[in-house]
């Protein structure tokens, strides 16, 4: 296949703030479609380095960043008259980031949003973080399986871009799409961006099962269940069901669940193998957004009396030292029931 681009964007000028892998990645394929694409990255010696060395060598070693994308640590320049902003920063890191850069975001630049989480203080998603610092504005915000790693490589990677405003996804989505990026829209954001934080926790606990090597049939029923889970919250939220169905929904669940470059499924396996969370924050090198989503969902659970007894066992795993196998057999043990 080649990387001809089907959709390309001369007049959109790009700004992607994150240095972390998707960043990296979504400045990189992007670099193929609009004239200007900018990269935003925070710690000056490592936008130096990148800048010099054209690689990510920390979270994408081996893939070479073109000499059409401009790196730099200094917001100014990378945000001067851009049309598009696209956020890749954990939603933890939001607030912080906008506070450094949110004053010389172009009032007329999109925003776009590639954060999967709900922010724990608050328990508000990453687009309402945005309108909460920069007014009320249309957001734009990518859902589905998109693992950096391989769409730096241009493997085929289909994603959905969700807007309250459909005309606004449209343009991300002709904008971003190439022959190795396929790009759809809708107008549900509140679904795609719950449901990229939902599959994050459930992704977890799939890593639990891959961690205690309990096998394919227990994997696949985690998974099923964590669905239904996902779905109760959803409707719970007002958000319509037909949206998990999708790249957002069963899409991003797969790829989370199964991949070896999930860094949630990692996290999960690593717990099941007997390692604690602060064993593993100290050897990761990057967030697992999934973490701290947990502790969201399993808050907004409570308040809106939603059962959810997978997230409430990956919180015990997480939080309340609770050993995964005693998590695993509350699961199996729970009272029998009509599917």
């Amino acid at each position: 296949m080649t990387d001809q681009n089907i959709h390309s964007s001369p007049t959109e000028i790009i700004a992607v703030l994150g240095g972390g892998a998707m960043g990296t990645a979504c400045a990189s394929i992007l670099s193929g479609n609009c004239s200007q694409v900018r990269l935003w990255v925070r710690n000056r010696t490592f936008a130096t380095h990148i800048d010099e060395t054209r690689e990510n060598s920390r979270l994408l070693p081996g893939v070479q960043l073109p000499e059409t994308v401009h790196v730099s640590a200094d917001p100014a320049a990378i945000l001067e008259n851009a049309t598009i902003v696209l956020i890749c920063i954990p939603t933890k890191g939001i607030r912080s980031a906008c506070s450094l850069v949110g004053d010389l975001i172009p009032a007329t630049a999109l925003l776009v949003s590639a954060a999967k989480g709900i922010e724990v203080d608050t328990l508000i998603r990453p687009s309402e973080i945005l309108q909460e610092l920069q007014g009320d504005r249309a957001v734009v915000v990518l859902g589905g399986p998109c693992h950096a790693e391989e769409l730096a490589r241009r493997r085929p990677t289909s994603v959905v871009a969700a807007c309250d405003d459909l005309q606004q996804a449209e343009r991300v989505r002709n904008a971003f799409s190439c022959d190795t990026w396929r790009v759809y829209s809708n107008t549900d954001l509140k679904g795609v961006e719950l449901g990229g934080a939902l599959k994050n926790v459930i992704a977890i606990a799939a890593g639990i099962c891959d961690g205690l090597q309990l096998g394919d049939n227990a994997k696949a029923a985690l998974i099923t269940r964590g669905l239904a889970e996902m779905t109760r919250f959803c409707q719970a939220m007002s958000v319509a069901p037909e949206t998990l169905y999708g790249l957002a929904g069963i899409g991003d669940l797969i790829a989370t669940c199964g991949s070896l470059h999930s860094r949630n499924r990692h996290v999960g396996e690593l717990l099941g193998q007997g390692r604690s969370l602060a064993e593993i924050e100290v050897s990761m090198n990057a967030i697992a957004e999934g973490v701290f989503t947990a502790r969201s969902i399993r808050s907004l659970a409570e308040q809106h009396d939603i059962e959810m007894p997978i997230v409430d066992e990956v919180c015990g795993v997480l939080f309340d030292g609770r050993s995964p196998r005693i998590a695993t057999e509350h699961l199996m043990r729970r009272p029998l029931r009509d599917e």
